[in-house]
């Protein structure tokens, strides 16, 4: 696979090759063009998904008929089990695992705050917090064995509060975003770098599923570059942060990848 298709002006990191990366929620947006991206620095992919099946499946084979090497898996990250079960499957498929990208999550529907029920509250934080602590827990074993890498999904909404009845999930993402700063310090001693990207309006499914039209023209109004990003705006900040070789004296971080939404 020409890496000219996935990273950014045909970057190649050549420290990430070989290494065993477990993309969580990879089947689409920004998780699947980050599965592409891995797998064009020839590191060896765990593909996560949950119901998107098909999506997950092709994509799997795009990264075979380009050579690289692909590990399917399927879990529900609501449930702590699963998460569990998809980051032991995905190390012991490898025999190692070197990083780990937290990307499972959803809004799970605009709920207002005046309008929130527990349920809601615990599927929400379910999938977008507690799956974050579970799966890195799940790791931490095989990263200490030689050292690695965590890198969080967290959001513009951690920052900002959010609107328009997402403010539970920006809540989430700030856990997330705190959660990174409190593991990168626990764990830089056992060499795993601990860190974040979080970004700004996005054109994924998953503003598909929960932003109208107009949402998404109020929202990009607001960015200094004029337009939404891509999930292929995303992909070198989680690249950066992977590699020793470009961020090895960067943990704990949060990089913000917004067209200059927020600027903190």
């Amino acid at each position: 696979m020409p890496a000219t298709t996935t990273t950014p002006s045909g970057l190649s990191i050549p420290d990430l090759a070989g290494k065993a990366v477990l993309v969580t929620g990879a089947s689409t947006g920004i998780g699947a063009a980050l599965a592409l991206a891995y797998a064009a620095q020839k590191c060896r992919v765990a593909l996560h998904y949950n119901s998107s099946r098909d999506a997950a499946e092709q994509l799997a084979k795009t990264i075979r008929d380009g050579g690289g090497e692909v590990f399917l898996v399927q879990g529900d990250f609501s449930l702590a089990a699963d998460v569990e079960r998809v980051v032991e499957d995905s190390a012991q498929h490898f025999g190692r695992l070197d990083g780990l990208v937290n990307n499972a999550g959803g809004m799970l529907g605009r709920v207002p705050y005046a309008d929130q029920t527990e349920a809601h509250y615990d599927a929400v934080m379910d999938l977008n917090a507690r799956s974050v602590l579970t799966a890195s827990r799940k790791a931490m074993p095989w990263l200490k064995k030689q050292g690695g890498f965590i890198v969080n999904t967290s959001s513009i909404a951690a920052r900002n509060g959010a609107a328009g009845g997402a403010g539970l999930y920006g809540s989430a993402k700030a856990f997330v975003s705190n959660v990174t700063r409190g593991m990168a310090k626990e764990l830089i001693g056992f060499g795993i770098r601990v860190n974040a990207v979080a970004p700004g309006v996005i054109l994924t499914p998953f503003h598909e599923r929960y932003s109208t039209d107009d949402q998404i023209k109020t929202m990009v109004a607001t960015i200094p570059q004029g337009r939404a990003g891509t999930a292929e705006d995303c992909v070198g900040a989680y690249l950066f942060l992977s590699s020793d070789l470009l961020s090895g004296y960067i943990t704990g971080q949060i990089i913000e990848v917004n067209g200059g939404q927020l600027m903190p």
